[in-house]
């Protein structure tokens, strides 16, 4: 069996520190108290070497230097993926502490675990799935322990930093994968290929009653087949099970005004986002956002509840859930278009009923100005307007294949990462491509998560020959992971690898010209090309600011002259859009 290796010291530690609090780690939380890193790990080793249905896999080192580790539960002992899916077994994975100032899923799954393998009849609870937690994701954030940065949490007493051991917020790297945590992620989830995901967390914004709310994987991104599953069936029995539990819950409140009176819109989770990358994949996926005033141990409980309900349902309906997904991944092979950017569709909604508080304004003893509250005595419930629907902003119907030159390598580690199938080509070739002209985008003026994202970005489309190199890589678009390959290659995708700056190079021009020698060769360009000089003095008469500027005009005319650089502004990965012959291996 593989587990992690501790020193002695550490145990002593651990050891000490029980002892000395009457307590032990998976009843912390009933005194306000959240599991350090190292009292979780020791806890997880002891469970997979006592129990032979636990052990525990490492996927790579993160930013601080830890591994990142996975525990899983297999009722009948077997870790294997492959031979669970021959055992038409699902699997759940669980993902902790990715903001570890939100400790209420590390708390809730030792809990579960502790039950789970101490408990009773393991088959009975997990005999048609695999339980897979990662018990704390941000290593570096975890071991960043304190008991402030987050000002407006209710509890515990000491907890995690939300930036990782590079500062990054880790619920933002999942496409990009700077850290080291996203590419050992990428490779734990192409291994298990969940069909449930759950990532951990405790909200931030408007006061209510609720002590759970909950993303789920937005259902006009999601496969429509996975879709109607999970509204129709899923969601109604998760919501059901946590008001049997005494722990309603609402969707996550994303208000549309300044209070949740005003309407709740479902937050769009894109691929940056764990349950964002998830979905690129058929998996189906939730957020759990605890809210951040409730006591410690509420927030824990009700963590604790979901997963339990989560195991439950696919427990039950193990073979439908592999039966929907089946079919989103066989249709995922086959689907021709794709959309790769939404915005909401504010002429649609339902309506739920809200327990919220009444709010008011009242004077800051600060600054003297009005500042609002919600006042806790006045709890009320109404009904409100809940906007749950996307719509499409960018649709792209997906090639033959994509050609990827070599050079790019940061994308094509990515793409490995995530399981995506590459072939090389074995020769020197010139193939006819579409490829996309940048033809505009918007920047944001400071750094986003280490980039400078791009967005609203405008292409143009043309064909051509282009000299491609023995070593390019060529990616066939017949893959169950499609999708993946599709909103990251697009240029337009909302959080494709051109967007997050992977392709930048190539919006920077390379090759320039001094207006004197140029003069003369505009001249004659102007004389054997009628149609620049009709478009120069259209522009000319147009644009005073351009008729007074000679640079300018010369500019134009070199932009329009065998001098200027192709590749400008040119996105390197090209589109075959028909079956061709190519020298491959």
């Amino acid at each position: 069996m593989k587990i992690l290796v501790y020193s002695l010291w550490l145990i002593g530690f651990t050891c000490n520190l029980s002892l000395s609090t009457g307590q032990t780690v998976d009843t912390k939380y009933l005194n306000n108290q959240s599991a350090t890193y190292e009292e979780t790990m020791l806890f997880y080793k002891e469970m997979a070497e006592k129990h032979e249905e636990a052990t525990i896999q490492s996927f790579g080192r993160t930013d601080v230097g830890k591994p990142l580790s996975l525990f899983i539960i297999s009722a009948d002992g077997d870790f294997n993926p492959i031979s669970l899916r021959e055992k038409n077994k699902r699997v759940l994975l669980v993902n902790n502490a990715i903001h570890p100032g939100e400790p209420c899923g590390v708390d809730a799954s030792i809990k579960l675990t502790k039950e789970l393998l101490e408990g009773g009849d393991l088959q009975s609870k997990l005999g048609n799935l695999v339980l897979c937690i990662v018990p704390m994701y941000n290593i570096g954030g975890a071991l960043n322990r304190g008991c402030c940065s987050r000002a407006n949490q209710n509890g515990p007493e000491a907890y995690g930093f939300r930036g990782n051991a590079k500062n990054l917020d880790l619920n933002r790297d999942f496409i990009k994968a700077d850290s080291k945590n996203a590419k050992g992620f990428a490779l734990l989830f192409s291994h298990w290929d969940p069909d449930v995901f759950i990532d951990t967390h405790t909200s931030n914004g408007a006061d209510y009653q609720y002590v759970m709310t909950l993303i789920t994987t937005q259902l006009d991104k999601l496969h429509p087949s996975l879709s109607s599953y999970v509204k129709d069936k899923m969601n109604p029995a998760l919501y059901s099970a946590m008001e049997l539990n005494k722990y309603g819950m609402i969707p996550y409140v994303n208000s549309i005004g300044k209070t949740p009176a005003s309407g709740i819109v479902d937050f769009l989770e894109t691929p940056r986002y764990s349950t964002g990358y998830t979905t690129l994949f058929n998996t189906i996926g939730f957020t759990t956002e605890s809210h951040m005033f409730k006591p410690f141990k509420d927030r824990v409980l009700g963590t604790y509840h979901f997963i339990n309900a989560v195991i439950d349902f696919m427990q039950k309906n193990h073979e439908e859930i592999g039966e929907v997904r089946a079919e989103a991944k066989r249709l995922t092979m086959v689907q021709k278009s794709f959309d790769i950017a939404w915005s909401p569709d504010t002429s649609k909604y339902d309506i739920i009923p809200f327990k919220g508080y009444e709010s008011g304004t009242k004077t800051s003893k600060i600054s003297g100005t009005e500042r609002m509250f919600y006042d806790r005595q006045k709890p009320y419930t109404m009904d409100i307007k809940y906007y749950n629907r996307y719509q499409a902003t960018v649709t792209v119907n997906k090639p033959f294949m994509y050609i990827v030159p070599q050079g790019w390598e940061r994308v094509l580690e990515r793409l490995k990462l995530n399981g995506i199938a590459m072939r090389k080509l074995t020769e020197d070739a010139v193939i006819e491509v579409e490829v996309y002209y940048i033809e505009d985008y918007q920047s944001g003026k400071r750094p986003y998560e280490g980039h400078y994202l791009h967005k609203k970005v405008e292409v143009s489309k043309k064909t051509m020959s282009i000299q491609y190199y023995r070593g390019d890589f060529v990616i066939f678009t017949d893959q169950v992971k499609n999708r993946f390959i599709v909103e990251t290659l697009e240029p337009q995708g909302v959080d494709s690898y051109f967007a997050w700056n992977f392709f930048d190079p190539i919006l920077q021009q390379k090759e320039w010209f001094s207006s004197y020698v140029f003069e003369e060769k505009a001249e004659e360009l102007l004389k054997e090309n009628p149609e620049i000089k009709t478009a120069l003095d259209t522009k000319v008469k147009s644009d005073t600011s351009f008729a007074n500027n000679g640079r300018a005009q010369l500019q134009f005319v070199y932009e329009r002259s065998p001098y200027y650089e192709k590749t400008r502004n040119r996105y390197p990965v090209g589109r075959v859009v028909k079956s061709i012959a190519l020298p491959l291996r």
